[in-house]
């Protein structure tokens, strides 16, 4: 049975634990460009242990970006610091993957502690926003919305593959679509922000063309050894909008172009939202599950998965990845964390052996090594995977305090 420090293979790439840094938007950089912050951003999780490692959603147009400060890869001459930062990762352990991505509707925006409204079109910092239909997403995001035209769509198509090109050239081994979070793919498969009555617009099948399409034409740039996977928002808890049953028949559909593996998450094309998970331990994993079961795809959940023994029994229940963002931000040796709650035979293993000589070897008195004392010895592992309604998450529960 698998744990969560088991190996993990996808076509040419094997992964040193299933223990994924998800991506996370910093507004660090500048034109585009990662810079030192992103270097020792991401070398200081590749040294924790961390086995696939994330920057952040990276925009394939500069219109693509959430702000100004946001990451790109758009144009050549972002490539090199890129390199940089993946060349430690690797050196580190880890493996680099790049999810590239347009925000649509939701960008020209502020950063999050500034406010995070939306920029009109004529600050020297905002632009206007394509989507699929000319709706604005509502609240503070209400400046007007550029409907793509098809000519428009097929050059986003381009520039996905074109930055794909990029993404290789700058040592990125995993590539992964973003279509979630409200940003341009995910407003392409909800029916409340696409209204087109053309062939991107209407039936499911023609919701996800958008997205068969731009994987066709990554992966007809990437090597054959390089996972194309996806996050998808799999559900808008609105009724009006994407639903479990569309995600299940739209990632099948996705499989048959190409996809490796899917990533679920949520929809978030509007703020009125019918009890969302954002509160409950593993919210989101029954979702993941019934992907995996129905669709026959490796699939990685996130949400709310910080308890290591939450986390290992996600991956002992069958799903494939475990995705973290806020932990990763709060221990970047999370999954050292991890091995010595769960009782792991050789828990500093998992770094660097500089890194692990030192705090296997260590003289002196343990607890100040600077490790939390270890909570309680780990129960032995089940013979077999949960049932179903032993999945964590797969019982409703009370929000988490703050």
């Amino acid at each position: 049975m698998a744990d969560l420090f088991s190996p993990f293979t996808l076509k040419g790439v094997t992964l040193r634990n299933r223990i994924v840094m998800s991506p996370m938007t910093m507004y660090r950089s500048q034109d585009g460009r990662a810079g030192d912050f992103h270097l020792a951003h991401m070398a200081a999780r590749a040294a924790g242990g961390f086995g696939l490692l994330f920057p952040e959603q990276i925009a394939i147009t500069p219109d693509g970006r959430t702000t100004t400060r946001c990451g790109g890869l758009y144009d050549d001459s972002q490539v090199e610091g890129w390199a940089r930062v993946n060349a430690l990762v690797k050196e580190l352990g880890g493996v680099a993957a790049i999810q590239l991505g347009h925000t649509g509707r939701k960008g020209s925006e502020v950063a999050p502690w500034e406010g995070g409204h939306q920029l009109p079109a004529d600050h020297p910092d905002g632009w206007e926003t394509r989507a699929p239909s000319a709706i604005p997403y509502g609240g503070d995001h209400d400046h007007p919305v550029h409907e793509l035209t098809v000519e428009e769509i097929h050059a986003l198509h381009r520039a996905y593959a074109d930055a794909a090109v990029r993404a290789v050239d700058a040592g990125f081994e995993w590539v992964e679509m973003h279509y979630a979070h409200g940003y341009l793919g995910a407003s392409f498969f909800s029916p409340l922000a696409n209204r087109r009555t053309d062939r991107y617009g209407g039936s499911l099948e023609n919701r996800a063309r958008f997205h068969t399409e731009a994987l066709d034409a990554v992966r007809a740039v990437l090597p054959d050894r390089i996972p194309l996977t996806m996050r998808l928002g799999v559900d808008d808890f609105n009724a009006a909008g994407a639903t479990m049953d569309d995600a299940v028949e739209a990632i099948a559909l996705m499989k048959e172009h190409g996809l490796d593996l899917a990533d679920v998450s949520f929809g978030m094309n509007t703020n009125e939202m019918v009890d969302p998970v954002f509160g409950e331990e593993a919210g989101f994993v029954p979702r993941a599950m019934r992907i995996k079961e129905e669709v026959g795809l490796p699939v990685g959940v996130s949400w709310n998965l910080g308890r290591p023994q939450v986390a290992d029994r996600v991956v002992r229940a069958g799903l494939d990845l475990v995705l973290l963002g806020r932990p990763a931000l709060a221990n970047p040796h999370w999954p050292v964390w991890a091995a010595r709650e769960l009782g792991h035979p050789a828990p500093f293993s998992l770094v660097p052996e500089d890194y692990g000589w030192w705090l296997e070897n260590f003289r002196g008195h343990a607890p100040s090594i600077g490790w939390p004392e270890v909570a309680a010895p780990a129960a032995p592992a089940a013979p077999a995977a949960p049932a179903a309604s032993a999945v964590p998450g797969q019982e409703r529960r009370a929000p988490a305090p703050a």
